[in-house]
């Protein structure tokens, strides 16, 4: 059997960081994905798909540092069918995610301490062995890349700015 899930969305409450007993961590936090459509009278129409998503590890304490309220991201893992009787007796139950990976889709400016972080799988890779995460750098100084060339041919070249907001990919 294949039980994969991928949703993009914003997140509907802050990260609610916990620990085990055996030291690990437990991140849970609410995931809310919008759908919009056209109906067959021709008037738009949206859904929205709210989900509880669960982190573990490293990811955990990730997303407790730079997520928050409102922020966009990107969840990859299984679904988990959860069930348990209320306070009333009656029975309860809901579907969640258990997430193996997490991209953070805000821009840097937007993140919660303006860090830039952008991608966090826990450390795994498809084969399941561990690895350390890459860093991306973000905060290197840009010295390197706004240096003058010597050369007269290429000072003549135009600067190009873009922001990551125009990037189209």
């Amino acid at each position: 059997m294949y039980n994969k899930i991928i949703m993009v969305g914003n997140l509907t409450r802050d990260v609610d960081l916990r620990y085990l007993p055996s030291g690990s961590a437990v991140a849970t936090l609410g995931l809310a994905s919008n759908r919009r459509y056209n109906k067959q009278d021709g008037s738009k129409g949206e859904e929205v798909c709210f989900v509880d998503v669960r982190l573990f590890g490293r990811s955990a304490e990730v997303a407790n540092q730079y997520l928050k309220k409102g922020s966009k991201i990107l969840i990859e893992g299984r679904l988990s069918f959860e069930s348990w009787t209320d306070q009333s007796g009656q029975k309860r139950s809901k579907h969640s995610i258990i997430a193996e990976s997490m991209q953070m889709l805000d821009s840097r400016s937007q993140s919660a301490d303006g860090a830039g972080y952008n991608s966090y799988d826990g450390g795994y890779n498809n084969s399941g062995y561990t690895q350390a995460p890459q860093n991306p750098s973000y905060n290197q100084p840009q010295q390197a890349y706004n240096a003058q060339p010597n050369n007269a041919y290429a000072q003549n070249i135009p600067e190009i700015n873009i922001d990551d907001e125009e990037i189209p990919f």
